[in-house]
């Protein structure tokens, strides 16, 4: 069982990763990892020690996240205004925060989609596994996610964020 444990603390950077990209906060991340770790450790009999144990993580977080973002949806948050960016950043904490913002303006399925592949460099095969849908559907995801992230950046970096009332 050590051995098991060590495989699954060896992933937690990359949980980290992966969890504060999806809350976009810190707070909710560290608490969507936890939940994560704690989840894992009490099924562990369900993983199959031949298959990887990073995509069966990555599974547990993201379906952890969609029930969060299911029972967030039916209650109304009070007095909730995010904050805005100070003036005086430095140009790559702003670039961050932009491309930050830019994910964030993704539909939610585009942004696992590249949040799987591009950043935590997983192959197809296992973020398709990650977010159960087949391989075509993930590259289709992946590729309307970049696209759309490269509409939302400009040239200088800086997403076009337009409001909608």
């Amino acid at each position: 069982m050590s051995g098991v444990r060590a495989l699954i603390l060896e992933q937690v950077p990359a949980l980290r990763r992966y969890a504060r990209a999806l809350t976009g906060d810190r707070e909710r991340a560290d608490d969507l990892v936890q939940d994560t770790l704690a989840r894992s450790l009490s099924r562990i009999h369900l993983w199959r020690p031949a298959a990887s144990i990073r995509p069966w993580l990555f599974t547990i977080m993201h379906n952890l996240f969609l029930n969060e973002r299911r029972r967030a949806s039916r209650t109304v948050p009070l007095g909730a205004d995010p904050a805005e960016p100070a003036a005086d950043r430095a140009d790559s904490r702003a670039l961050l925060d932009d491309l930050d913002r830019a994910l964030g303006q993704l539909a939610e399925d585009q942004r696992a989609a590249v949040l799987l592949v591009g950043v935590e460099e997983m192959s197809y095969d296992d973020a398709a596994k990650v977010l159960g849908i087949p391989i075509g559907t993930l590259m289709s995801r992946l590729s309307r996610g970049r696209e759309q992230l490269r509409r939302l950046l400009d040239g200088d970096g800086r997403p076009r964020i337009r409001r909608v009332k």
